[in-house]
Parts: C-alpha cells; structure tokens; sequence
C-alpha cells in the first residue's frame, strides 16, 4: 500500500522555486490579467464544504461574462442549472475559492484564489444578463492572489490542437448517460406514466440539455 508523503520529503524530492515563479503571484488584477479575463469564456471554479470535501464546477457564457468591478473584485453570474447548489452552499459555508480562467487557442491559464460570497444586489445581477435574462444570485469573488499560470500543461495535452479532439459521437451525451445510469431505480412516474425509456431518453437530447453542474 502506498504511503503518504511529508511536505518535507517532497521538498526533497522536488528543487526548490527560483526566480520568477517564486514572485509569480499578484494580489490583484494587471492590464494583461484584465484583458484576459475579458476574453475568456470558461473557467473552472473550486469551492470546499465546511468539512473540506473539495468541488469544482464548470461554469461558461460568451467572452468577458465574468464582470471586472475593479481590480480586486469579480462577480460571476450563476446560470439555471441542475439546482443542486454545491458551489453556491459551499461558498456561504466556507467562503474559500479558486478559480482557473480558459481564453480558446491560448495555452497559459489565469489562476485566482480568494474569498467569496453569494450576492443578490439586482444592479450587480443586471450588468450580467444574459439573453434578456439576469441571474438569480451572483458570487462575487475577492482576489487574494491571481497569477498567469505557464502554457506546459495545455501544451502537453494539445488541448486546442484540433486533430486531438474526440469524435463527439463516440461519447455518451448527459440525458442518456443519466437515463442509463438510473434506470434500475426509475420508477414509471419518474420517467412519465406509460412512456418508454426510449421515448424519455428522446428527451434529453443535446439540444434540449444544457445541464450545469451546481
């Protein structure tokens, strides 16, 4: 059975930090981080429960929909999703968070840790509506420190290399992979009286998806 490792051995085992990466980090936004952010339409957000059990979520809108209040300071729209609320209940629990910010076709990242906090103030939520939409509640997020991570990871996994993309149709889509996964303990009503699993599956089409993990 493996063993876990002490800080001490991986320091060890790993050479210490020189240079640039011991001074990587910022505690707020510079002209090259805002512009980033501005052309970014996807980023990962991590939260963590009051106990520490660990969530990340997807969360992607067009270009620049993650405002810039100002340099220390970004309000992230939460979109209708599957209404679990991981992310949002975790935040008021345990305001910790880290976000990691994707822009297509480039192959550095955009790190951000700090504090955040749900919001419902409706000239926030206003700013970030979408198809003449605003969203419920918002998380705004307080930098603590925010840093352009290097390109080696995207660049070793060929991330935008287009040749390297799967064929879409070799992967199971969400509604049907639920359906699947479920159906042992799906009872008629919760597919619908007198509907066969096909007919519900039909249901869940791409098109008609659009599931967001809380």
């Amino acid at each position: 059975m493996a063993r876990t490792m002490k800080v001490s051995e991986l320091r060890e085992t790993y050479p210490r930090q020189e240079g640039a990466a011991v001074q990587k980090g910022c505690r707020k936004l510079d002209r090259f981080m805002r512009a980033f952010i501005e052309r970014s339409p996807f980023l990962c957000l991590g939260t963590a429960n009051a106990a520490g059990r660990a969530h990340v979520s997807p969360r992607g809108d067009p270009p620049g929909f993650v405002q810039i209040l100002d340099d220390e300071t970004l309000p992230i729209p939460d979109r209708p999703g599957n209404n679990h609320l991981d992310s949002i209940e975790n935040i008021i629990a345990n305001p910790n968070v880290g976000l990691i910010f994707f822009v297509p076709g480039s192959e550095e990242t955009l790190r951000v840790n700090g504090r955040a906090r749900v919001v419902d103030d409706p000239s926030l939520l206003a700013a970030t509506e979408l198809h003449g939409k605003a969203p419920k509640v918002g998380i705004e997020v307080s930098i603590r420190e925010v840093f352009l991570h290097c390109p080696k990871a995207l660049k070793r996994s060929r991330l935008w290399d287009p040749s390297q993309h799967a064929d879409r149709a070799s992967l199971p889509y969400l509604g049907h992979l639920i359906l699947e996964q479920t159906r042992e303990f799906a009872a008629p009503r919760e597919i619908g009286a007198g509907e066969s699993l096909e007919k519900a599956k039909s249901c869940c089409s791409p098109r008609r998806q659009g599931v967001e993990p809380g």
